[in-house]
C-alpha cells in the first residue's frame, strides 16, 4: 500500500492547480483576474510531506523543502535527495551509529533567493521544533543575508504536524494574503496540532539526547512500552504501558479522545511508521472506525531524520485541524 492522502487534503492540491492555470501567460481573457501570490513557503524535510504532494508544488517555486542531513556510519545522506530508508533500517537494526544535523544556512539562502528569482516578494519559512534541532536558527541566519523578507517560524513540532502548518501556509498564500497573515494562519494551525507516538524502545531517543523528561523511565526501559507526545516543542512522556499491544491500543484511545474534543468534522489525522507499514495500516483502519467524522488518515514512513531518533517500529499519530475551507477561515 502506498502513502495516501485524505480527500480533504486533495482540495489544496486542486486549488493551487487551478491557481497555476489562471496565472499561466497567454491564456484567454475570459477568466477572472488571477490572485497575486506574493509569498513562497519554505520548510525542511522533517515536515514529512508526501513526496508526490511536494512534487506538485515545487515546480513553480511556491514551495521548497530543504533536505536535512542524516549520517549513517561515515556516510552523509540528504533526506529527500538520497534513498536512505533501507540503509537506515539496517543500521538501526544493527545498532550502528546514526546521527542527524541541521541544514546549513547556505541551503536556506539558496531557497530564499530562488523564491525571489521566481518573482515572489516574501517567504514564510516553517521548521522543525527548535527544542529538537537547530534548523530554525540556520534559517534565521540565512534570512539576514538575503534581499527578500523572510518570516521564520519555529513550528514547535515535527512530522506531519509541521507539515500541516506548511499546508496551511500554502492555503493562505494561495488566497493572496500577506506574509504576516500567512504566518499567523500557519501558527494558529500549528498550535492546534498534537503528536502522539509509541516506540518499542527508548534507546534511540536516549542516544540522540531527545527524550528530556522521559529520561527517568530508562531504568525500566526493557519492561516499559512508552507512549510519548510532542508538547511545547519537546518530547514528553504520557504513559507507561507493559505490552506493545496495549501501547498501540492506548495510543488509539488517546487519539480518539483528542479528536472528540475538537470541533466536529474539523480533525485531520496522519499516521507515521518506520519498518512496520502493516501495523500502521491496521492502526489507521481502526482510527477510521473510532473517528468516523475524520477523513482517512495519511499513512507515510517517518522521515529518516526523525526515524533516526525514534527507531524501528515507531508508530506516531498526528492530530490537526483542517485548513481547507479557504478564505473564510483565514485571519484578517
Amino acid at each position: 500500500m502506498t502513502d495516501r492522502e485524505p480527500p480533504a487534503w486533495l482540495w489544496l492540491k486542486e486549488r493551487l492547480a487551478r491557481l497555476r492555470q489562471s496565472t499561466t501567460p497567454g491564456r484567454g481573457g475570459t477568466e477572472p483576474a488571477p490572485i497575486a501570490v506574493r509569498t513562497a513557503v519554505v520548510t525542511d524535510s522533517a515536515a514529512a510531506l508526501p513526496a508526490e504532494w511536494v512534487k506538485a508544488f515545487v515546480a513553480d517555486g511556491r514551495l521548497a523543502v530543504v533536505p536535512m542531513p542524516v549520517m549513517v556510519g561515515e556516510e552523509i545522506y540528504g533526506e529527500g535527495e538520497d534513498d536512505i530508508t533501507e540503509t537506515l533500517s539496517v543500521a538501526l537494526a544493527a545498532g550502528s551509529s546514526v546521527k542527524t544535523s541541521r541544514p546549513s544556512p547556505g541551503q536556506f539562502e539558496q531557497a530564499y533567493l530562488a523564491a525571489r528569482d521566481r518573482g515572489f516578494e516574501t517567504v514564510v519559512s516553517i521548521h522543525i521544533s527548535a527544542g529538537l534541532s537547530g534548523t530554525a536558527d540556520a534559517a534565521r541566519l540565512a534570512a539576514q543575508r538575503v534581499p527578500i523578507p523572510v518570516e521564520v517560524i519555529d513550528s514547535r513540532t515535527v512530522g506531519m504536524a509541521q507539515g500541516m502548518g506548511v499546508q496551511s501556509a500554502l492555503v493562505a498564500a494561495a488566497d493572496g494574503r500577506s506574509a504576516a497573515e500567512v504566518r499567523r494562519f500557519a501558527e494558529e494551525r500549528l498550535a492546534r496540532t498534537k503528536v502522539y507516538f509509541y516506540v518499542p524502545s527508548l534507546e534511540q531517543l536516549r542516544r540522540g539526547g531527545r527524550i528530556g523528561t522521559a529520561a527517568s523511565w530508562l531504568g525500566a526501559m526493557l519492561s516499559i512500552k512508552p507512549i510519548l507526545a510532542v508538547d511545547d516543542g519537546k518530547i514528553v512522556p504520557l504513559e507507561k504501558v507493559r505490552s506493545a499491544a496495549r501501547a498501540v491500543a492506548r495510543l488509539e484511545e488517546i487519539v480518539a479522545a483528542d479528536v472528540s474534543s475538537r470541533p466536529a468534522g474539523q480533525s485531520r489525522l496522519a499516521v507515521h511508521h518506520f519498518g512496520n507499514l502493516a501495523e500502521a495500516e491496521r492502526l489507521a483502519t481502526r482510527l477510521e472506525a473510532s473517528c468516523p467524522a475524520c477523513p482517512p488518515a495519511q499513512i507515510s514512513a517517518l522521515p529518516a531524520v526523525l526515524a533516526a531518533h525514534a527507531g524501528l517500529g515507531v508508530l506516531a499519530v498526528v492530530v490537526g485541524e483542517s485548513s481547507t475551507p479557504g478564505a473564510a477561515t483565514l485571519p484578517g
